[in-house]
């Protein structure tokens, strides 16, 4: 066994204490950092459907502004995180290039909220994530995945994305897992505000 595959997360069964599982798939475009924020922060083993790219998918899949990204995934990943004692988050990372969007609607099913990943290098590839959640009326929030060097502000990023006051718009480095994990909590603490707010409407 080689050492990057021992440095993964081994299977941890579930506390006894817990007693809520939420579903939650994250999104973005073709190379945004998905998979790799699945892999940081899942406490077990993740499932990943990564394959190497071919030439056979030159001229489909682009990979403008990730030239270095030499695998792709062709299904979904699958992580899972405990929050607290009881609270645990069950990830799904969505594919990102367009020919594998069909699959979004099965992997949003039973969603309670979104993560919708965005690289400021290439903001367009979000557009289509953020405009089927707000078709659908799914509950999301945004973050930015830290690509070096950062030449826009969270709110350049806001204005670009047309996003509304009442979507979070959050910095993360998918590659670190305390930081995947407060995109996490962020959008946990969001639907229970949007929870609050239904509950108080009359």
């Amino acid at each position: 066994m080689d050492s990057a595959s021992s440095d993964l997360p081994r299977r941890r069964p579930l506390r006894s204490s817990a007693a809520d599982g939420v579903k939650i798939v994250i999104v973005g475009g073709f190379g945004v950092g998905k998979t790799t924020m699945v892999r940081s922060v899942s406490e077990i083993r993740p499932l990943s459907t990564e394959e190497v790219m071919t030439q056979a998918g030159a001229g489909v899949d682009h990979n403008v502004g990730a030239p270095e990204k030499t695998t792709t995934t062709v299904a979904f990943d699958f992580g899972r995180i405990s929050l607290d004692e009881r609270m645990i988050l069950y990830l799904f990372g969505a594919p990102g290039q367009e020919r594998f969007w069909f699959l979004w609607d099965q992997l949003f099913a039973g969603t309670l909220g979104v993560v919708v990943l965005v690289d400021t290098r290439r903001l367009a590839d979000s557009w289509y994530a953020i405009d089927r959640l707000e078709h659908h009326g799914t509950p999301f929030i945004v973050a930015r995945n830290r690509f070096e060097p950062l030449a826009h502000d969270l709110g350049d990023v806001r204005s670009a994305l047309d996003l509304s006051a009442g979507v979070p718009l959050v910095d993360c480095d998918a590659r670190r897992r305390e930081s995947a994990k407060e995109v996490l909590i962020a959008l946990v603490d969001h639907l229970h505000t949007l929870s609050a707010a239904r509950e108080a409407s009359p």
